[in-house]
């Protein structure tokens, strides 16, 4: 499992919305033979017969379905509806950090903490974008964020760990990672790490 389905389970459960009936295609023939039978122009926000919470379950499936463009597209309609949503940028920004955009996922991760600076996941993923890059500072900065808003949480300490092996500080990973199996025993990703470290000492 990558650091960012990871990431992205933990992230599930932060955002917790109401479930929908079942829907219509976006693309339904109906819907656009009544757009051009409409008299007056719609505006962005009435583009979509859809509410926003409805677009992010048609764009999560999507995603999980790997069509990260069609995702992106409906996230995109979502934000016309709710732009101040966070939810909405967070998972933008996710989706263009899967397609390997990583400048454009730090720009609506950026977003996305203005609107809410208490989501430990955004933090998360800001900090794997910088580690990518080699700026660990920056990736130091939000790691530790993100365990400050939420300390019992394996994935941050794991990251933290990977996070620490780059910057040739082997004994704090171990740390690390000891510190992620304390919360889930069963952590392999953690278990494999360590093992290599302790091989290495």
């Amino acid at each position: 499992m990558t650091v960012f389905q990871l990431l992205m389970l933990g992230a599930s459960a932060y955002f917790a919305y109401k479930i929908y009936e079942h829907i219509q295609t976006l693309k339904d023939s109906d819907v656009e033979k009544r757009d051009e039978a409409s008299p007056t122009p719609r505006t962005a926000e009435a583009f979509s017969t859809f509410t926003a919470t409805t677009l992010l379950e048609k764009a999560d499936e999507a995603r999980e379905n790997e069509n990260l463009d069609k995702a992106l597209a409906i996230y995109s309609e979502a934000k016309v509806k709710e732009p101040d949503n966070s939810e909405i940028l967070f998972k933008m920004g996710y989706t263009l950090a899967l397609q390997k955009r990583d400048e454009e996922a730090l720009e609506y991760f950026h977003e996305a903490l203005e609107l809410d600076n208490k989501n430990p996941f955004t933090h998360q993923a800001m900090a794997s974008i910088y580690r990518k890059e080699k700026q660990y500072e920056l990736a130091q900065k939000h790691i530790e964020a993100s365990l400050e808003l939420n300390g019992d949480d394996r994935v941050s300490y794991y990251n933290y760990g990977n996070l620490l092996v780059d910057m040739n500080e082997h004994e704090k990973a171990i740390e690390m990672y000891k510190r992620a199996l304390e919360i889930d025993p069963n952590f392999s990703e953690a278990k494999i790490e360590l093992e290599k470290l302790t091989q290495e000492a």
